[in-house]
């Protein structure tokens, strides 16, 4: 019983890791690299807003643009997540147009709109990877919402 428990449970973290069973630990290695790169540029755009270097931002959010189209990218193959990177790559695309612009307050907001893009994908991520775990063994704790 312990044994398919613990198939159980490396099936699903290999589900979450997006791995298959011959697959080893490069693909979420590398999505690992590519979110510090989007964090890098991210910080670098705010840099340039802070700076008023238009074309720092303009760089950075072209390579945001890039990483975006990477194979590491893709998480997941869901119309959802798929919305969420049309938005990052929008506001991105907005950032450029604004830097271009020379409008600041152009920049910023399509930084912030940039930088929900993140937090709403990252949430969804979340969710997707909790509704993935498996149920404790013995169930849900005594009292727990639901359960009684």
């Amino acid at each position: 019983m312990r044994t398919l428990c613990w198939i159980r449970r490396s099936l699903a973290v290999g589900l979450l890791l997006g791995i298959g069973w011959t697959s080893s630990a490069q693909p979420r290695e590398g999505l690992r690299k590519l979110m510090v790169q989007k964090l890098d540029s991210s910080k670098t755009v705010l840099e340039g807003i802070a700076l008023a270097d238009f074309n720092k931002i303009i760089k950075h959010a072209e390579k945001l643009i890039q990483l975006s189209k990477t194979a590491e990218w893709f998480v997941y193959k869901t119309p959802r997540y798929e919305l969420h990177s049309n938005e990052f790559r929008r506001a991105a695309e907005s950032l450029i147009a604004k830097a271009q612009a020379k409008n600041l307050d152009g920049v910023t907001l399509a930084y912030f709109d940039l930088t929900m893009s993140c937090v709403r994908c990252h949430q969804y991520v979340r969710e997707v990877r909790d509704a993935r775990l498996p149920v404790p063994q013995g169930g849900y704790a005594h009292g727990a919402v639901g359960t009684e």
